[in-house]
């Protein structure tokens, strides 16, 4: 499929199931471990960031220790000798932590960047087999944020959830069984605490923070459609003198999302404050029974302090779970994107493109949901000739345009192409036959050049004037200082709304079809333009086949074919 047919199809509604004895479109299921697997060669790099961050960890721990029984031994001025071992140990775990913790964030970034890229490139080739139809239902800033903040998660779930998590285990059990074999009681009050702050605090954390971590991708969602919405729409909103109401409604959006995010960051303080505890109590624990014990000074100081160093190695594991919730509420969103149903099930097994060109519709039902907006609709198109399709809005004229395009499924009847049922023939066939101009057709923010070429990547300009001289534009763009260099600006804010459809016809022109739908290209244009417009596109068509869909039948030239009313 050509990029410009897709541009011109982006509102197009889709219907996700089929009947009347013609196959059903798919539901595809996706779980998350699919989206976020680590592929052969992302995984060596998470071994080794988790290996650095227990080392990274393990050596802050042992820098404390270290440090703790170096200190207090070197207060009874023993001698030197008996330190130096200690003093280089303190001062290899100062330059390990460091290194290590290196090593861990490239070696972590690295694998999940991969991981997220691997999930991107997933997630594209679905949304080719979902657009346009397939999402046409989601606003375009919530879809989005989908594709964007919410795959984000892929990062978050490796980085701090996963990671973190696996670090602070087995760095805390490391730590619990050193202080187990110098005071046995001390290290299974260490363990207690250690138990604690991984099972209850966490728990505590995620629960006090589930509805808000839920939220908070919706709300996002919510926030991110508003403000395309505003911008999109910024000036009829001026003109029609309702900036308060839609700043209003916006800033109602953001405030739900800032109230989701204040509840999120009080759970978090709440986590923090827990894990604190657990902290101090184990030192609390390790000072007491030390005190009881009978050890000496230095081992007395590394039981009491050791356990302080715990604070930092399981500091992650409260954000770990509250994050985790947030993580799962973007994934499900991702998902449930993914598993929307395919609008068109693609044959198995093509048949070959057929030589002819004409077109036939028998009895044919389209609809979405459970409601028909095409029913019985009977339409032969000649190879070659003009037919206008009309009726009022809501009456199916786009919906047909897409079931002719390969977007979307017929529930019964009939729909052949040169003979061949276009449901044998893969979508992509029936479109480098079928070519569609829509009254929306999108114009990119570059330069004339750019958006021509989309059509036909590498075409020379030769061909590039030749189509902008057959839509009528390019005495236009010859008279543009930049000429095809020009830049059409946002939307191609820049044009007109007939220079933009020209435009948007040269495109069409470019990519050569046989075939030519042309869905309501005159709206928006007043009666002179749309005449001269659609006069001009039916020159410019030659021996192609024009559909034209129009609720102003009134406005189109040299008729061959008598009008079809789908009312």
């Amino acid at each position: 499929m050509s990029i410009a047919t897709r541009a011109g199809v982006a509102g197009t509604r889709a219907v996700a199931h089929a009947g009347g004895g013609l196959r059903t479109a798919e539901r595809v299921t996706v779980g998350w471990w699919a989206l976020v697997k680590p592929d052969r060669r992302a995984r060596p790099r998470l071994a080794l960031a988790v290996l650095a961050g227990v080392l990274a960890s393990g050596s802050a721990v042992a820098l404390l220790a270290t440090s703790a029984w170096l200190i207090t031994t070197a207060a009874a001025q023993p001698p030197v000798l008996i330190l130096m071992v200690a003093i280089v140990a303190v001062r290899a775990f100062g330059v390990g932590r460091g290194f290590f913790r290196y090593v861990e964030r490239l070696a972590a970034h690295d694998a999940a960047y991969r991981v997220l890229g691997e999930t991107r490139s997933r997630i594209t080739g679905r949304m080719e087999e979902l657009a346009p139809a397939g999402l046409s239902s989601l606003r375009s800033g919530d879809l989005l944020a989908r594709l964007l903040l919410d795959v984000d998660a892929v990062l978050d779930l490796w980085l701090r959830v996963v990671l973190p998590v696996l670090v602070a285990a087995v760095t805390a059990t490391a730590t619990v069984a050193l202080l187990v074999v110098l005071l046995p009681s001390a290290g299974v009050a260490v363990a207690i605490a250690v138990a604690l702050a991984c099972t209850v605090v966490p728990w505590l954390t995620a629960s006090s923070a589930r509805r808000a971590e839920r939220s908070i991708a919706g709300a996002r969602g919510d926030v991110a459609a508003a403000a395309t919405e505003t911008l999109l729409t910024a000036a009829d909103v001026v003109a029609f003198n309702a900036v308060d109401d839609v700043l209003a409604s916006f800033s109602a959006a953001d405030a739900r999302l800032a109230a989701a995010e204040r509840r999120s960051a009080w759970s978090a303080g709440l986590g923090n404050a827990l894990l604190v505890l657990c902290v101090g109590g184990a030192s609390l624990a390790g000072l007491v029974l030390g005190h009881q014990a009978a050890i000496t000074g230095p081992v007395f100081a590394v039981l009491v302090l050791t356990p302080l160093a715990l604070a930092d190695v399981l500091g992650g594991i409260p954000a770990a779970a509250q994050l985790a919730t947030r993580v799962r509420a973007s994934l499900a969103r991702v998902q449930d994107l993914l598993s929307t149903p395919t609008p068109v099930t693609e044959p198995t097994a093509a048949l070959p493109l057929p030589t002819g060109r004409d077109l036939a519709i028998k009895n044919l039902y389209v609809g979405y949901d459970e409601a028909d907006v095409l029913r019985g609709v009977d339409l032969v198109v000649p190879a070659g000739s003009r037919v206008v399709v009309t009726g009022p809005s809501g009456s199916g004229k786009s919906t047909l345009a897409a079931v002719l395009l390969r977007f979307l499924e017929p529930r019964a009847g009939q729909l052949t192409l040169g003979g061949v049922d276009l449901t044998r023939l893969h979508g992509d066939q029936v479109r480098s036959v079928v070519g569609l101009l829509t009254q929306e057709s999108h114009v990119f923010d570059t330069s004339i050049r750019e958006n021509l070429l989309l059509a036909r990547p590498g075409a020379s300009d030769l061909k590039l004037w030749k189509a902008l001289y057959r839509a009528r534009l390019g005495r236009f763009v010859d008279g543009l200082p930049q000429g095809l260099d020009t830049m059409v600006g946002e939307h191609g804010a820049r044009l007109s709304g007939g220079e933009r459809q020209r435009l948007a016809f040269a495109r069409l022109l470019l990519a050569d079809h046989d075939v030519l739908v042309l869905d309501e290209p005159t709206e928006h244009l007043d009666e002179e333009t749309a005449r001269a417009l659609l006069s001009d596109l039916f020159a410019a068509a030659g021996s192609r086949t024009v559909v034209l869909l129009t609720h102003r039948p009134d406005l189109a030239p040299h008729l061959t074919q008598p009008v079809v009313d789908l009312r």
